[in-house]
């Protein structure tokens, strides 16, 4: 099997990933392709990455893995801390002061859903520290992602070794998940919260509803300017009047977006639907 990509292939797969996903690979990443594609190569009985790109135009299966592995990243439980602190700490007591009958989060990009489980387990907490402020089944967590088979683990919500483990204090663990044969299990009241959806962020988010937050954190940084204002103009549109849109700590709104006020809060930004 010949295990380097020439030139000519890796602008055609370029291509390829920004057509079906968005994500733009710069000029440098032929390493990252080889690493991450070269064993699903082999499996497939692929011999160069020339016949690769003619087998990914035919064959929806490959395809998928192809994907699979080119947008699945390492996630953790509670990850950078702030974005669940202000959830417990800011926004959902200012959305309980409206008595709602519905509070509805998207989590996207969720990949195994680490982001969408922290989120509920946060809720359970201000729901047990503020009891009455809302209702128990008042919040709505949706995550979404492009990748089937990371929604599949998210959807059965077990997890093993490590990845229970990162970012997951012992206390959260004890109360949030339940010992199985395939590991830890999260248990039913905070999975009852949360459910998943296969979405591509280039797709019509219209079926999805309208949101109070919106958590898309680490995932702009991979599109072009043009789709970071396209994502962002549509997400927008998403939110119900006076929203929030959250983003990961490296991410700014800043020349693709004039629709969010910036709100400081600690060690961190989240921003808010302008009126």
């Amino acid at each position: 099997m010949t295990s380097t990509i020439t030139t000519e292939d890796y602008q055609a797969f370029r291509l390829f990933l920004e057509e079906v996903s968005g994500i733009v690979l710069g000029d440098n990443k032929q390493y990252l392709v080889t690493s991450r594609l070269t064993k699903l190569m082999k499996e497939h009985d692929v011999h160069s990455f020339s016949a690769l790109m003619g087998r990914i135009k035919t064959d929806s299966r490959l395809r998928n893995r192809i994907m699979d592995a080119m947008t699945t990243n390492e996630t953790s439980w509670f990850r950078d801390v702030y974005p669940f602190d202000i959830l417990k700490e800011k926004l959902l007591p200012e959305l309980a002061k409206q008595r709602p009958r519905k509070v509805r989060i998207w989590s996207a990009a969720c990949s195994t859903g680490q982001e969408p489980y922290s989120l509920s387990m946060m809720t359970q907490e201000y729901l047990q520290s503020k009891p009455g402020s809302l209702a128990a089944d008042a919040v709505q967590i949706i995550g979404t992602d492009i990748s089937p088979s990371v929604l599949a683990i998210a959807k059965e919500g077990v997890y093993e070794g490590v990845a229970v483990s990162r970012g997951l204090p012992q206390d959260r663990k004890s109360r949030f998940f339940r010992k199985v044969d395939k590991g830890w299990a999260v248990v039913d009241d905070i999975k009852k919260r949360v459910s998943f959806r296969e979405l591509n962020l280039m797709q019509s988010y219209t079926l999805l509803g309208r949101f109070d937050i919106i958590y898309c954190r680490n995932v702009l940084i991979y599109f072009s300017t043009e789709l970071k204002r396209d994502i962002l103009a549509r997400m927008a549109r998403s939110l119900n009047p006076r929203g929030y849109l959250v983003l990961g700590g490296s991410e700014s709104i800043t020349n693709y977006s004039d629709d969010f006020d910036l709100i400081r809060w600690r060690n961190g930004v989240i921003y808010q639907l302008k009126s």
